[in-house]
C-alpha cells in the first residue's frame, strides 16, 4: 500500500530539524560533519516562508512523476507502481532535467555536480519499520508518513463534515 508524507504546516515552527536530519541521512554523513561542509545540499525537503508562516516542502512522489518522465538515463524510477520515486545516482548525469520538471522544487544538484539528490522516503529506514529521517526529527508532528488510503478517507470525512455544516468548518 502506498505511503505518503503528510504535512501539517500549522504545526511547523521552522526549526529545520527535518532538513538537517534528511541532509545528513541522504549524504551518508557522520553526525559530527559540520553543516558548512555542504551536507545541507543533500536535503530532500525544505522549509520555506509563505508570508510569515513556515511551510515544510517535501517530495510528493507524484503518481505520474514528471521527473521520471523527463530523465534521459532512467536514473529516476519506481520499483513498484505505488512505491517512492527512487534515484540511481550511478545512472544520473546531472543534467537537471528532473529538477526543472519537478513542480515542487525538491530535486537538487549534489555539491560535486555529477548527480542530483532527492527524497527516497528513506526506503531503507522504512523497510526496517522506522520513520523517514525528516519525520523522526520533527518534534512538533508537522510531518507524518501515512497510508495514502487513510489520508484520502480522512479528507473525504472532512469534506463531508464541511458540507453537512453548510461549508462552515
Amino acid at each position: 500500500m502506498a505511503k505518503v508524507l503528510v504535512v501539517d504546516a500549522s504545526k511547523c515552527y521552522a526549526c529545520l530539524g527535518c532538513v538537517v536530519e534528511c541532509a545528513y541521512h541522504q549524504a551518508g554523513a557522520d553526525p559530527d560533519t559540520p553543516l558548512r561542509s555542504g551536507v545541507l545540499s543533500y536535503a530532500g525537503c525544505d522549509v520555506v516562508a509563505v508570508g510569515a508562516e513556515p511551510v515544510p516542502l517535501v517530495c510528493n512522489h507524484c503518481e505520474d512523476a514528471p521527473c521520471v518522465a523527463v530523465c534521459p538515463t532512467s536514473a529516476l524510477r519506481r520499483v513498484t507502481p505505488d512505491g517512492p520515486v527512487l534515484l540511481d545516482a550511478e545512472r544520473c548525469i546531472g543534467c537537471k532535467a528532473c529538477a526543472l520538471a519537478c513542480p515542487f522544487g525538491m530535486i537538487r544538484r549534489r555539491p560535486d555536480g555529477r548527480a542530483v539528490t532527492k527524497c527516497d522516503l528513506c526506503i531503507e529506514r522504512t523497510a526496517e519499520g522506522r520513520q523517514p529521517a525528516c519525520v523522526a526529527a520533527c518534534i512538533t508532528g508537522a510531518l507524518e508518513l501515512r497510508e495514502l488510503d487513510d489520508v484520502i478517507a480522512q479528507a473525504r470525512r472532512r469534506a463531508a463534515a464541511l458540507l453537512a455544516h453548510g461549508g462552515r468548518g
